[in-house]
């Protein structure tokens, strides 16, 4: 399902970027996806790795293959970018990101909201200090999923996602927070399954967290909320407030000041239609990777970057109302 924004952005990034080969384990899935995007396959996974010509592989298969094929492409030298989550436990997450690091391949992995420009907006404010020091951090994804998307194989599962929502889709918003304000030093959470769904993993989960510098803040992720609504951060400071509302930015400053950020209506995926988005923030997260590759410098979303929100989301699945403190190892 991941393929169609990344087919999107490639085929923009023609005159940077060159497909070689693309591969899937279903021949009728590979025939589908080159005829719908013109672009070559590979009828075998190890061509793909064994290429000279392949700088760099990009990896949107289920969680539960990431660490091995990641490792290939660490034996044969090639940069990844990996789609999110890194895998389904810390323990396999752990062995990925240092599988990299150990062949000196950069490892970029697909969260792309960094990249929509009403985010990068409220960064440049937190830099220029226009909230002063925060006091409270709010990140809630309230995502729509019928029943239908549960009862695909897998889907869901401890085995091949890792978990449920929190995984799976709130992971975009966790990353978004953790890059803007840092990880929290105390969690407190609880993570259920709703009677909305039958599935394995989780579909509602809460947190009340506290910063090193005295901040609280609090998580919200579900995929229960019908009809689905784009995600929200919101910051308040000392000087001031700002609300993240999917691609829309508000900010209002103590000394009256109002600032308003339209990003753009590029969608956000909330709904039914999960691939109901732009590939414009892909185009920009690939555009990067490319450059770190070029340049020997790492990706903007790095491994390390994304264990550390693995290690949060280990911390609220584990704490079960007691605080607890994301950290390397197990989580909690």
């Amino acid at each position: 399902m991941a393929s169609l924004p990344h087919a999107r952005a490639l085929l923009a990034l023609g005159d940077r970027i060159d497909v070689i080969d693309a591969f899937s384990p279903s021949a009728a899935r590979r025939a589908a996806f080159s005829d719908k995007h013109g672009l070559p396959v590979a009828g075998r996974v190890e061509a793909i790795f064994n290429d000279p010509r392949i700088d760099a592989v990009l990896i949107l298969t289920p969680p539960n293959t990431h660490l091995e094929l990641v490792q290939m492409a660490a034996a044969a030298g090639k940069h990844v970018l990996l789609e999110k989550p890194l895998d389904v436990s810390i323990e396999r997450s752990e062995r990925l990101v240092e599988a990299a690091e150990a062949a000196g391949i950069a490892l970029g992995i697909v969260l792309q909201n960094r990249f929509r420009p009403a985010a990068q907006k409220l960064k440049s404010l937190l830099s220029e200090g226009l909230l002063g020091r925060l006091v409270h951090v709010s990140a809630r994804t309230s995502y729509w999923r019928d029943q239908s998307y549960y009862d695909e194989p897998g889907r869901g599962t401890l085995a091949r996602d890792g978990g449920g929502v929190l995984l799976t889709q709130a992971i975009h918003n966790l990353d978004l927070m953790t890059w803007l304000v840092g990880i929290p030093e105390t969690v407190a959470g609880f993570a259920i399954t709703t009677p909305v769904h039958s599935m394995e993993g989780e579909d509602l989960a809460t947190a009340s967290l506290r910063f090193a510098d005295g901040a609280l803040g609090s998580i919200t992720a579900t995929t229960c909320a019908f009809p689905g609504k784009a995600d929200v951060i919101e910051l308040i400071g000392t000087k001031g407030s700002a609300l993240l509302d999917g691609t829309q930015l508000t900010a209002w400053l103590h000394d009256g000041t109002v600032i308003a950020f339209d990003g753009g209506d590029t969608g956000s995926g909330s709904g039914t239609d999960p691939m109901g988005f732009s590939s414009q923030a892909h185009q920009a997260l690939m555009t990067d990777f490319a450059d770190a590759v070029a340049n020997g410098r790492a990706p903007a979303v790095t491994g390390r970057d994304i264990l550390a929100v693995h290690y949060l989301i280990a911390a609220i699945l584990a704490s079960g109302g007691t605080p607890v403190r994301p950290s390397k190892g197990r989580g909690v």
